[in-house]
């Protein structure tokens, strides 16, 4: 796989608290010139985008990027989300139901976000970076158990990003309906190849596209 090849993995990137519309259009003529498999934006942006890049694959965020937000509020996020234009919401979990063990109510919320984004894919962020193996592992079957498309590593605010230890864990234990994205520290070529070899079926990056059109 060339590196150009490796952008259909990308979800491209901007989630930054300050990002303008002039740098959110740059990130989506990107996107279309190099194939991405989606353009990750903030909420804000996702009706003006549909509007200028109607072609354009746009996935977003809910309960970003700490995940504490009640569940009602996740709910109404991700209904507006869809409404406005968006084909993939990546939530975060609540990460305090995970520390309380009460993994039950993270299962419930995943399945409600699920039944709102219907046939549009959901991905459910759970921060590793701040989990034991032990939650992990229980995150895992509750996405899976909650019928959500993918599990994904990191927002890429918390404390570290992804590992390829994490991504073999997954594999381990998620179903088999479940993929995996990869998300925050991807840095270089040779991290996006070395998660798309591990597995990973997305790779949520902001450099990736500058880094393969420079090689080419």
């Amino acid at each position: 796989m060339t590196d150009l090849e490796m952008l259909s993995y990308v979800d491209h990137t901007v989630l930054k608290a300050v990002a303008t519309w002039d740098e959110i259009k740059v990130l989506c003529q990107e996107a279309l010139e190099y194939k991405t498999a989606s353009v990750c934006i903030p909420p804000c942006y996702i009706s003006r985008v549909h509007k200028e890049f109607p072609n354009l694959n746009i996935c977003t965020v809910v309960g970003f990027p700490l995940g504490y937000s009640v569940t009602e509020s996740k709910v109404l996020e991700t209904k507006k989300a869809i409404e406005d234009g968006a084909n993939e919401v990546d939530m975060v979990i609540n990460l305090a139901d995970v520390k309380n063990g009460d993994y039950e109510k993270v299962e419930e919320e995943i399945r409600l976000l699920k039944q709102e984004t219907g046939d549009k894919i959901l991905k459910v962020i759970i921060e590793t970076c701040y989990l034991t193996e032990e939650e992990k592992i229980a995150m895992c079957k509750a996405v899976t158990a909650a019928k959500a498309d993918y599990i994904k590593t990191s927002t890429g605010f918390g404390t570290a990003g992804a590992t390829l230890s994490d991504i073999q864990l997954f594999k381990e234990h998620i179903g088999p309906e479940v993929k995996i994205k990869a998300a925050g520290g991807v840095r270089t070529l040779e991290d996006l190849r070395a998660y798309i070899e591990a597995g990973c079926s997305r790779v949520g990056a902001s450099a990736a596209v500058k880094l393969a059109a420079k090689k080419d």
